[in-house]
């Protein structure tokens, strides 16, 4: 019986797929490290409610407009806080995605 059955992943071919995926490990952990620094900022009520996140959607900034503060009407401040932050996390993990998924091997970007 061979030896070696399979002789694509013998020896040196074995360590060079492993340099490889080490490499490729190390890059992955550099970008995603560069995305949870980024910012996002976004908007709601035509830019009354500004927030800003950083990639790990942790709230760095939250600025509401006078303008946008009404005793009689709270919820509506709240409903576009709300949507000002949802739609920057929107942002931040559509980036994420793109970004991780342009690194996946071909056939593989669902696995990032």
């Amino acid at each position: 019986m061979a030896r070696n059955q399979f002789p694509s992943f013998g020896g040196g071919n074995m360590q060079q797929l492993m340099r490889q995926a080490q490499k490729m490990q190390e890059q992955l952990a550099r970008t995603q490290e560069e995305l949870d620094q980024k910012e996002y900022e976004a908007s709601a009520g035509g830019g009354v409610v500004t927030c800003r996140i950083n990639g790990k959607k942790e709230l760095l900034s939250l600025t509401i407009k006078p303008e946008a503060v009404d005793p009689d009407d709270v919820e509506m401040l709240q409903d576009l806080i709300i949507a000002a932050v949802n739609e920057a996390i929107h942002t931040g993990e559509k980036e994420r995605e793109e970004t991780l998924g342009r690194m996946a091997p071909a056939g593989m970007g669902g696995l990032l």
